[in-house]
């Protein structure tokens, strides 16, 4: 039987580091706004090989700020004595762009940052290709410019349900 004192229960464990959104505790790191969370011994994941886990997928969050998370992301680093490499700047520069501003919102208009990619922007419809009101207007002339009659409907053939996308 384990005796805890309800105050030791409740009791918030002192941050190693901690800024506006992020706390760096001693067995993760903890995002304080929303409860997020990720244990220390996954915090040298990495994705495809090299590219770190975390930074692309906290760029697919739309609560995620790129500054206090990659402040708090070298913070937590440095505490638990996890090496960093050339592939870190790539990962945050893949995830959130490669300026340091609010991921995409920030990056320039040639670079496509992996947030984009997950979670694509609504194209406008301006730009949406335009398709005529009678699309099959075309299959009702002939070449001649005759108008074609009807199609003769053969049912229990396979071949006449046949149709071209």
């Amino acid at each position: 039987m384990i005796d805890l004192d309800l105050d030791d229960a409740c009791a918030t464990e002192a941050a190693l580091f901690a800024n506006a959104d992020w706390r760096v505790l001693t067995d993760g790191l903890e995002h304080t706004g929303t409860g997020y969370f990720m244990a220390r011994e996954t915090l040298a994941m990495r994705r495809a090989g090299d590219l770190w886990e975390w930074p692309l997928h906290l760029s697919e969050k739309s609560w995620c700020s790129l500054r206090p998370f990659r402040e708090a992301f070298l913070a937590a680093l440095n505490a638990y004595g996890i090496a960093r490499d050339p592939w870190l700047s790539q990962s945050f520069a893949i995830g959130f762009g490669l300026n340091a501003g609010q991921g995409a919102a920030m990056a320039t208009e040639d670079f496509v940052s992996l947030a984009d990619v997950v979670r694509p922007r609504p194209v406008s419809k301006t730009s949406a290709r335009k398709r005529s009101a009678t699309p099959d207007a075309r299959l009702l002339v002939r070449r001649g410019g005759a108008p074609a009659g009807p199609m003769p409907q053969r049912s229990g053939d396979v071949r006449a349900h046949r149709i071209a996308l």
